[in-house]
């Protein structure tokens, strides 16, 4: 411990006053340089950790790195939200650059389960170093370019060796946005004299902060659900070359110190991530940490927190590509310097601990990387032999009437490489394939686990997240290879109408069709009851929802009418039909009061401090995406001023609203007595509630105060408290809520059976109005996840899932659960959207 301190002290004072040592402390061992090479520091203008580094700059730099040196070269993988690039640095031997297409076909041959090489020695092993997933978590991203300038700089014996035996990938800064939007708050409040008051700005960010991308989700959790561009460049770019290793480099707490894997014991019960990895290759690894960080007196912790569960982290998706993903968590500075515990903790230090935990890394890789061949090869060929529980042989799924939201999921599929096939309606997904887990990972859903707290989600099971409905298979008749999902959608071409045009509510991407309409100045109504029509396409049943468009009711020539809805269907790939009638064969006929006209939708929402981020990027992600519909973003302190007769339609997610006091709260409430829609997500329906806002109430545990006065609480041990307290989070969960497919938030949906996904503790009680709970958990709700038998009995079964309550002419929309979740739950985003564009249309019966 004194030593620890000791170094750590001398290092902090010592980086301070001079900069040049500090460069000598990090590459001391990696002697001598090639002085052709440019440093960071001479490249830059500073040395590195005196500022936080931008990332054009991390670009620029390495770019010039692979100008000038035959060990390396830099390609292009994607792009952002906000166009900043993102890049792979390769660096390796010369003669290594120069046969890398044969090093990379030679490699691919061990994850090829028909082939059987056995060279495991001779072919480099393929390492890939990962940085800044979170961008106020910086350390990494400066590692990255000390790593990389010792890569191609240094002519010691150890890195030529390094070089030789592998090929080595750095990907500087994995989340760009999010990184530039932290350097800049980090550098803005920079003192020269630097302040490390805890309480100074520069360790406080402002809302969103820099954790996340531009629509503030968290790119840590997107490597499954691959919704944004990230990731989907960085899935492309891995199941182009399997890497055996894999790093994620991150940061915690100021007070903590490091943290390097193994984790805590897996959460599953039946892990699909093979033993030998998460038990003797982390086992074989952590030595090399141990030893370089003992070297220099850093302390660091293992087995204590974190775990790799969820498969969508860059510390697990890795794994269940047959490689050894890594995880490494470094205390932060959070700016430049800051007080903790043990003294003033320094950027230049978190930066060095990064620096040798990635060089241990390659060492470690290096030494062991006939082993890590070897794994990997028999990881894919077990795929093909790997029996599972269920003895299923695979799974079936089909789709009738979403054909986008089926396109989005066998996309989803073939993104992880998952193999599907075809026979008429039906789609096959055998498990007796290459990517076997990932598979189970799609399908599998799980109620027993081995722990009973984890760090993210204990629930993933991505068919239920867009509403798929299928079954697992004793067996197969696998049909035609879909190879992609073009044609998929197969809407028959459109005829021009002089009497009305019907678009089918059912389909995932009708809300964005309708906005677009009415955009372009189309009125278009909604259908409250289901209705059988004769039409172009000859007889259709329509669903509740179907959106009617007449032509004569409109202020356009019939031509204009019809380029626009074609125009819809192309953009937007939606079943339009055309009618020259409005008798119907069935139900109401298009002239019934049963059709509503549909306002267009003007929406806020709150943001700022106290907001959660997540779920308010997810909404702004949705309407901005997929639905093309501008939403404006007020601040909580600029509410006092805003007019929200501006807007037909509010949302709040979950978040803190203390700072609206009773005058401001009133202002709401009168907002929406107009005949206004106020939509409020988890922690915010909750605050509705506490606050009176609505005649609703929550979900109460019903004890008598009888059974209260004989329970005698029972004496735990003290250390386990944060594992029983932990058992009652609800940490991700997926339910089958019962939906009314007859209310105006459930049109679409032609099942009342619908998975939620759950991360909270909200539970809303049932309305006592009989026609206002829209969604009440089903008397079985368990779907897949982790749930206390408590939190199931008590809460969950008695339990609303959405509720709508009326004010005045208003009406507020109330969801428990969060049906945006991670820009992923095509399942349920419908029902938001519903509350969009059909809440003015909601009546509340008494």
């Amino acid at each position: 411990m004194k030593l620890a301190k000791y170094y750590f002290t001398l290092f902090c004072t010592f980086i301070v006053i001079n900069s040049i040592s500090a460069q000598d402390y990090y590459f001391k061992d990696k002697v001598p340089f090639n002085t052709d090479i440019p440093t960071p520091e001479e490249f830059l203008g500073y040395e590195i950790g005196e500022h936080h580094t931008r990332h054009d700059l991390i670009v620029a730099y390495l770019t010039k790195l692979a100008e000038i040196s035959d060990r390396a070269n830099i390609e292009i993988y994607g792009k952002t939200h906000e166009k900043r690039k993102l890049v792979m640095f390769t660096v390796t031997s010369p003669e290594n650059l120069k046969n890398l297409e044969t090093i990379k076909s030679d490699h691919l041959q061990f994850v090829n389960p028909a082939k059987s090489p056995e060279n495991y020695e001779e072919v480099p092993v393929i390492i890939q170093l990962g940085y800044n997933v979170h961008g106020n978590e910086p350390s990494s991203s400066e590692a990255a370019l000390l790593t990389a300038y010792t890569l191609v700089a240094s002519t010691s014996e150890e890195v030529e060796n390094y070089l030789e035996k592998s090929v080595i990938f750095i990907d500087p800064t994995i989340n760009p946005d999010g990184r530039d939007r932290h350097t800049q708050w980090a550098n803005q409040y920079q003192a020269k004299t630097l302040v490390s008051d805890n309480m100074d700005a520069e360790h406080t960010e402002a809302w969103p902060r820099g954790r996340t991308n531009h629509y503030w989700f968290d790119l840590n959790r997107d490597w499954l659900l691959a919704v944004h561009p990230e990731s989907q460049g960085k899935l492309k770019w891995m199941h182009t070359w399997y890497p055996n290793v894999v790093t994620d480099f991150h940061e915690m707490g100021t007070n903590s110190h490091h943290f390097f894997e193994p984790m805590k014991p897996i959460g599953s019960l039946d892990p699909i991530m093979p033993k030998e990895n998460y038990e003797n290759l982390n086992n074989l690894f952590a030595p090399y940490f141990a030893n370089a960080l003992d070297k220099i007196g850093a302390l660091y912790y293992t087995k204590e927190s974190f775990d790799g569960t969820y498969p969508g982290y860059g510390s697990s998706y890795p794994d269940l590509q047959g490689g050894l993903a890594l995880l490494f968590e470094q205390a932060s500075s959070r700016g430049h310097i800051q007080d903790t515990d043990y003294g003033k903790i320094t950027f230049p230090f978190t930066i060095r601990n990064q620096y040798i935990s990635t060089f241990a890394t390659i060492k470690a890789a290096v030494e062991n990387k006939g082993y890590l061949r070897k794994y990997q090869q028999e990881f894919f060929k077990s795929s093909l032999t790997k029996k599972t529980k269920s003895g299923f042989a695979g799974y079936e799924f089909e789709e009738k009437y979403d054909q986008n939201r089926k396109k989005a999921f066998i996309e989803q599929l073939l993104t992880h490489k998952i193999k599907v096939y075809k026979d008429g309606d039906t789609y096959t997904v055998p498990l007796k394939q290459p990517q076997h887990r990932m598979v189970q990972t799609m399908f599998e859903t799980y109620d027993k686990y081995r722990d009973s707290v984890f760090y993210d989600a204990s629930a993933w099971s991505v068919a239920n997240f867009y509403n798929i409905k299928y079954k697992g298979v004793k067996s197969i008749k696998l049909g035609a290879e879909v190879i992609t999902v073009k044609g998929i959608i197969e809407n028959a071409k459109i005829e021009k109408s002089a009497y009305a045009y019907i678009v089918n509510w059912d389909d995932y991407n009708s809300p964005a069709a309708l906005y677009y309409m009415q955009s372009k100045g189309l009125k278009v109504a909604s259908a409250f009851k289901p209705f059988t029509m004769i039409t172009s396409n000859g007889e259709i049943n329509f669903n509740y929802g179907s959106l009617l468009i007449p032509v004569s009711k409109q202020k356009k020539t019939s031509q204009q009418v019809f380029q626009i809805i074609l125009d819809a269907q192309e953009k937007f790939k939606i079943p339009v039909f055309g009618t020259d009638s409005g008798y119907s064969m069935k139900g109401i006929d298009l002239g019934s009061n049963n059709f509503r006209v549909l306002k267009k939708p003007k929406v806020a929402m709150l943001i700022g401090e106290g907001v959660n981020s997540y779920e308010a990027g997810e909404v702004w992600h949705l309407l901005d995406t997929r639905i093309h519909m501008p939403v404006t973003k007020i601040r909580l302190n600029n509410y006092n001023r805003a007019n929200l007769d501006t807007y037909n339609t509010l949302v709040m997610v979950s978040g803190n609203y203390s700072v609206l006091d009773s005058l401001q709260r009133q202002k709401l409430k009168n907002w929406t007595k107009k005949g206004n829609t106020l939509i409020t997500i988890a922690g915010a329906s909750k605050w509705m509630v506490d606050k009176k806002m609505v005649k609703e109430s929550l979900t109460k545990k019903s004890t008598s105060k009888e059974e209260k006065d004989k329970k005698v609480t029972k004496r735990l041990p003290y250390v386990e408290a944060s594992e029983h307290l932990g058992r009652e989070r609800i940490g991700g969960a997926i339910f089958e809520v019962d939906l009314d497919i007859t209310h105006p938030l459930g049109f679409g949906y032609r099942s009342s059976k619908l998975p939620v996904y759950k991360n909270n503790l909200v539970f809303l009680a049932p309305s006592k109005n009989p026609y206002a709970t829209v969604a009440k958990y089903s008397e079985n709700p368990h779907i897949d996840g982790y749930i206390s038998k408590n939190n199931l009995e008590k809460f969950i079964k008695p339990s609303a899932s959405l509720v709508v309550s009326g004010i005045g002419g208003g009406r507020v929309v109330l969801f428990a659960d969060n049906p945006n979740f991670r820009g992923a739950w095509y399942g349920t985003n419908k029902l938001f959207l519903n509350a969009l564009f059909l809440g003015a249309e909601i009546n509340m019966p008494k």
